[in-house]
């Protein structure tokens, strides 16, 4: 009776859990220390990502100066950019939906939603793999980041 009670218990707390993710608009985390999900989200940037992100998440070069066309170069992922300034919430959201959800109006950019080509575990995993490739401290200072509640 008491194990029920307890499984119970258990259940109540991953659904509200789940709903508060739910509610909240904010995806899990992606694990920068799993490694099946980091060696699976390499795979899925050397797929989707790498073309212009770069093969060692490098970005392309001169990433701060814009293009002819205006629009400003991919910015590397590695520990040099500044990805790791955003939350997990804020990159998965980049990612899924396109940089132009999250900009101010009018702003141009190369980066495509990823809505509909990428799964949301597969996000999950190229996050993982990107925050694996940081120094320690950076991931420490990210994780402090994504801790914090979503301001909107």
């Amino acid at each position: 009776m008491q194990s029920r009670a307890l499984l119970l218990a258990a259940m109540i707390v991953s659904l509200v859990a789940a709903g508060l993710w739910i509610f909240l608009g904010r995806e899990p985390a992606a694990h920068s220390d799993n490694r099946q999900q980091i060696a699976a989200g390499e795979k899925i940037y050397a797929a989707n990502c790498a073309a212009c992100r770069g093969a060692k998440l490098e970005g392309e070069p001169n990433w701060k100066v814009r293009k002819e066309s205006g629009r400003l170069p991919a910015p590397p992922h590695d520990a040099t950019g500044h990805t790791w300034h955003h939350s997990d919430a804020h990159l998965f959201g980049i990612v899924k939906d396109g940089l132009t959800a999250y900009a101010p109006a009018g702003y141009a950019t190369d980066m495509p939603a990823f809505k509909g080509i990428l799964s949301d575990a597969d996000i999950r995993a190229v996050l993982a793999y990107i925050k694996s490739t940081w120094p320690q401290d950076i991931q420490d200072h990210h994780r402090q980041i994504s801790a914090q509640p979503a301001s909107n």
